[in-house]
């Protein structure tokens, strides 16, 4: 399980640890909460519809697995939970994985190939909109996630963490986050993905967090994320 010993990391590391942990934010975390809540119920209600199309039109398209997808994920201080998504992948696509891991195009220990082998035809399509990630409101609600901050990673990646990156493990894992909704977010090196959300959770404020949210479905609607 990662954490942070302080009196074992770098200077660097130390310095932007005790940085985050002086700040005040006040009742920022109990009005996020609440929000987040409110939010996710109306997000669950509203796309109901949608989600019930969309778990069909999965089970039409390949028959061998369910619509859903659940994944042991990392979040706040290193503990591991489920992730929900809609299938967007041939079943038992975890276990070929290590297959691809030379084709890996994404910068350190995050994996992502463009044309991946495992993706199904609609979930292409599903992940070309970020359609997969509408399940993730149900962790949003548990209280697993929260709508605004750094994506949750998984375990195998957190193995190869320094930890100034288990910086980004101070707080709870967000569904998006600066590096979501950047232009050509894979291209990103992964030392600048940390740094982004390093920057996130020294300086997260409400303002902040609402104009992530609305840039969000602008990168989804566009695809200019990927």
């Amino acid at each position: 399980m990662p954490y942070i010993d302080q009196d074992k990391v770098d200077a660097r590391t130390r310095e932007k640890l005790e940085a985050i942990i002086a700040k005040s934010y006040g009742s920022y975390w109990q009005k996020k909460r609440l929000f987040d809540i409110f939010f996710a119920t109306l997000i669950l209600l509203f796309f109901l519809p949608l989600m019930i199309i969309i778990s069909i039109v999965i089970v039409i398209d390949d028959p061998h697995a369910g619509p859903f997808y659940k994944q042991i994920r990392v979040g706040r201080h290193g503990k591991e939970f489920y992730m929900y998504k809609f299938r967007t992948m041939r079943k038992n696509a975890d276990k070929m994985i290590e297959k691809l891991e030379k084709e890996n195009e994404m910068d350190g220990p995050a994996f992502k190939i463009k044309n991946d082998p495992r993706i199904t035809r609609v979930g292409k399509y599903l992940r070309r909109l970020s359609l997969d990630e509408l399940m993730q409101f149900f962790n949003v609600f548990k209280g697993d996630m929260t709508l605004v901050g750094p994506r949750p990673p998984l375990p195998r990646e957190v193995e190869k963490y320094t930890d100034y990156h288990k910086l980004r493990l101070l707080v709870t894992p967000g569904l998006t986050c600066t590096w979501q909704i950047s232009k050509n977010r894979n291209d990103i090196p992964f030392d600048e993905w940390v740094e982004m959300d390093v920057e996130y959770i020294q300086t997260r404020t409400y303002l902040n967090d609402i104009k992530i949210m609305l840039k969000t479905p602008i990168v989804m609607l566009t695809a200019t994320g990927r």
